[in-house]
């Protein structure tokens, strides 16, 4: 019978799941007040959501660097998630679309800070045979907060019928993320002491072939998604109505947590990338189903996948990640992760929105769907290692 997993990854996943009912909330809400009384067009929502994305992602490649001279995690985790709990007092106050796009960059900023020294301090803590379980574990209570966030603003709305004020709800869980991370998640002792030096632009060759090829295909999955909004307006468009267009994140994260850690788990007793190919698999049909099935059947049906796809991938490329990277660059090898990974969905995000806008939904879905389909060929030719 395997060890139960360290009490921080637990605690790090109540503090996801807690931030991301505080974001989720937020996130359902935007792409709404974006299309609908802002105006803003579809390139521009493509244009904050991947924006917001990529500002997270250079954040990652500093903070997973710093973490790594330091020689400690924690301090950065908890900046990074204090200062997207503050942002959340900014979001009722904006009236434009650039100002949400400045407070959306400051959010993801936080998530940036946050984000690699988090990633990293799970491996650290974690034994090499419980990553998968480990990393799908703390994926999946993200994702029940991504359930509990976009339902908790359906019930705001119809209780308050005011987005602005809604919106102020926000800061009570991520409040409450950062009072649990302070208080129980610990570090190992030895980190406060093991200070190496972390990953320099002159100094690529020490992520060796394994990491580059981690870090390749996440990009090319990337590549093939795009921002989670379009999701929301999907739904909308296919006649849930604002009121309920928010359910688009709720089925997708429901998915997402069902599958995040089941597979998580399987992912430390079988051929990772089989699973991985999969979740790719699944990403291409979501993106027919939307181009192909319409009404609410094929939307909800196209956000299901999605949330599987989800779940099939981006735990298990964290624990594939976590086994390869240097211990001592470990910091660092996730915020070049990071970094490529968002850079890549925020080319996707403003081509989707710019599709959309010019030759509609369908076209957009079929390109991201052959994207995914290169993606897939691409994983299923190339050399294991």
């Amino acid at each position: 019978m395997r060890a139960r997993l360290p009490n921080t990854v637990w605690a790090l996943g109540i503090v996801s799941l807690l931030t991301d009912v505080s974001s989720e909330l937020v996130h359902a809400l935007l792409p709404l007040l974006l299309a609908g009384p802002l105006g803003a067009s579809m390139v521009m929502i493509g244009l904050i959501e991947g924006m917001a994305e990529a500002a997270a992602s250079i954040a990652k490649l500093f903070s997973g660097a710093l973490s790594d001279r330091i020689g400690r995690r924690k301090p950065l985790v908890v900046a990074g998630y204090g200062l997207s709990a503050l942002t959340k007092l900014v979001f009722p106050l904006v009236n434009s679309a650039s100002f949400i796009l400045g407070a959306r960059l400051l959010d993801r900023i936080g998530k940036g800070i946050r984000g690699a020294p988090r990633d990293a301090l799970i491996a650290d803590v974690t034994p090499p045979e419980q990553r998968g379980a480990a990393y799908g574990l703390r994926q999946s209570l993200d994702t029940v907060g991504a359930v509990i966030g976009p339902m908790l603003a359906m019930g705001l709305m119809l209780w308050l019928l005011d987005v602005r004020a809604a919106l102020w709800f926000a800061a009570i869980p991520g409040a409450l993320a950062v009072l649990v991370l302070i208080v129980y998640v610990r570090e190992p002792e030895q980190r406060a002491v093991e200070k190496k030096a972390p990953l320099t632009l002159r100094d690529w060759r020490v992520l060796d072939a394994r990491v580059w090829g981690v870090i390749g295909i996440a990009a090319m999955l990337n590549l093939a998604r795009f921002g989670e909004g379009f999701l929301v307006i999907r739904m909308r468009d296919a006649g849930f109505g604002e009121e309920l267009a928010p359910m688009a994140l709720v089925l997708m994260s429901l998915a997402f947590t069902l599958t995040a850690y089941p597979v998580g788990w399987w992912a430390d007793r079988i051929a990772r990338r089989s699973l991985l190919l999969t979740g790719v698999m699944l990403l291409i049909v979501a993106d027919l189903v939307f181009a192909f099935v319409p009404g609410r059947l094929g939307a909800a049906i196209g956000v299901v996948f999605w949330g599987v796809h989800l779940g099939f991938t981006q735990g298990l490329l964290s624990a594939m990640l976590s086994d390869v990277a240097p211990k001592a660059l470990r910091g660092s090898a996730f915020g070049v992760f990071h970094l490529v990974s968002g850079a890549a969905l925020l080319v996707a995000s403003v081509a989707a929105g710019a599709l959309w806008q010019w030759q509609g939904a369908q076209a957009m879905f079929l390109v991201a769907a052959t994207v995914a389909v290169l993606a897939a060929l691409s994983m299923a030719t190339a050399r294991r290692s």
